[in-house]
């Protein structure tokens, strides 16, 4: 006979032996006995997966709550009065929710003796099957079990996967399944078709599916900045005297830009947003024109943002379709933001002010964000999901030129606001910045012949000795007091700048 030690083993090596399956619920007749609290949890739980099921319920006390689901599921009956043995002719399924042990293992005898399907709430010995947590992503459904001993984790799991299984997951499955329908040959070939072109969704490489990888993205980015670099570096010291200046003869003006870009980055790095405003607001009240302090921000997030976008999509956080709407109609936005602005640099006495207006709103945001963010967070209210990708790409990647910042704070809030899952929105947003980063910078540079080279390089920098001591330090700091910072110093900075200009006016 086997030892007691090793029954224990036998029985750890069989773990959870139940048999998942979906039932299609709407064509059983269910039976719900109780209508308390718990009888409305598990009459929900099964009308959220299965609108059209036809329930019968049966309970001497009703909940308002159910009786005016009537309204909504009219297939549901009511029957408020104590069970009796004939509420159990032809039904299929039996779900008890009451506080009266006797009567379900009175109920669950019964059901033996008919064969007929039971799940008692809270009690796993007298239950036939269970009903787990469900994550469901449109057509996407994923039941979790811990074979009745812990409904606590099940539902922490459920949190942990609505939380990282994005909404578009669907998108994937509706183009899977027109792909599977044009294709032809027999099952096996089919099959066989279908897996070669998912081998991407869980492998590295993507070459199959034409998909760029992280590491040729990666070689893409850096790439991009080492060429950059060039060509500016050489055409700058032979074309521009303030640059060739400049490498000579340090500015003294360049360290205190310098420490800037580091503190900027940090506060960046740890609420993934405000460099671009806290930098133009620094840069505006040291003097420094608006057209030349949006050039200093933009360069400096060349490549900042390149590496934190490349993590984004080597971790999977980039939504393809998203990143490609946002970057296209933000080019064109920061573009054309950046023309203008340059255009008006000789007018930059009154470009200023305005500027200066911009990122005390701004500021006002980031405030409003910092206080309001855990309020919305408890409502758990749900908003439609935006669907205007490409206007709003085009706005933000304008105010972001015009302004010197404003892409994160306009475009990630507008995105998880407006419903996006917030990971894929980060990811996809840092990457677009990058190439926006980039593109309103050559606009600058083309158009500007004094780029004040010590702010630009003192920003550089600075944010690039932040960036990796700013990944460490974030998850030690509240992000909501350092938003609550960021906004009092944004708009302190912006209403000396406003107050300045209007009595500059009345001295005239």
């Amino acid at each position: 006979m086997p030892s007691e030690v090793e029954d224990i083993e036998i029985e750890e090596k069989k773990g959870n032996e139940l048999f998942p399956v979906f039932l299609k619920l709407q064509n059983f007749n269910t039976l719900l006995v109780g209508a308390g609290n718990v009888g409305l949890e598990k009459l929900e739980a099964m009308l959220a997966n299965s609108p059209n099921a036809a329930i019968t319920i049966v309970a001497d006390r009703v909940l308002e709550r159910i009786n005016s689901l009537t309204n909504q599921y009219p297939q549901l009956q009511i029957h408020q009065r104590v069970f009796q043995s004939s509420d159990l002719e032809n039904k299929e399924l039996v779900v008890l929710a009451t506080d009266n042990y006797e009567l379900h293992k009175e109920i669950h005898q019964l059901c033996k003796e008919r064969g007929i399907l039971l799940n008692v709430a809270d009690t796993p010995d007298l239950c036939d099957f269970y009903l787990g947590s469900i994550v469901k992503k449109g057509n996407l459904k994923i039941a979790i079990s811990t074979n009745g001993k812990s409904p606590t984790i099940a539902k922490r799991i459920k949190e942990v996967l609505n939380e990282n299984i994005p909404n578009e997951i669907d998108e994937s499955l509706e183009n899977i399944n027109k792909l599977r329908d044009k294709l032809s040959g027999d099952f096996t070939e089919k099959v066989k078709k279908l897996n070669e072109i998912t081998a991407g969704l869980v492998t590295k490489d993507d070459a199959a599916t034409g998909n760029i990888t992280p590491k040729k993205l990666s070689f893409i980015i850096w790439s991009i900045v080492v060429v950059f670099c060039a060509i500016l570096f050489v055409t700058l010291y032979e074309r521009d005297p303030e640059f060739n200046s400049f490498v000579n003869n340090v500015n003294p003006e360049f360290y205190k830009f310098l420490a800037a870009g580091f503190v900027f980055a940090m506060i960046d790095g740890a609420i993934g947003m405000s460099y671009g405003v806290t930098t133009t607001t620094f840069s505006l009240s040291m003097g420094i024109p608006p057209a030349s302090a949006s050039t200093g921000v933009h360069i400096s997030e060349i490549l900042s943002n390149g590496i934190a976008g490349w993590m984004h999509y080597k971790m999977g956080n980039v939504n393809k379709k998203l990143f490609k709407l946002l970057v296209i109609a933000g080019i064109i936005g920061a573009v054309t933001g950046a023309y203008l602005l340059s255009s008006l640099e000789h007018y930059s006495h009154y470009t200023k002010p305005i500027i200066s207006i911009y990122t005390f709103c701004l500021g006002v945001l980031i405030l409003r964000k910092a206080f309001l963010a855990q309020q919305r967070a408890k409502k758990k209210v749900k908003t439609k999901k935006i669907t205007k990708i490409k206007p709003l790409g085009f706005f933000g990647g304008f105010i972001d030129a015009v302004g010197g910042g404003g892409w994160g704070t306009i475009v990630l809030s507008s995105l998880i606001a407006g419903g996006r899952h917030a990971r894929f929105s980060l990811g996809s947003v840092k990457l677009s910045r990058f190439f926006i980063a980039l593109m309103s910078s050559l606009t600058f540079i083309t158009m500007l012949d004094n780029l004040h080279w010590y702010v630009v390089s003192g920003l550089v920098l600075g944010s690039a000795i932040a960036s990796p001591i700013a990944a460490k330090v974030s998850n030690k700091i509240s992000a909501k007091s350092i938003m609550v910072a960021v906004g009092v110093i944004v708009i302190l900075a912006s209403s000396k700048n406003i107050v300045g200009f209007i009595m500059t006016i009345f001295k005239l």
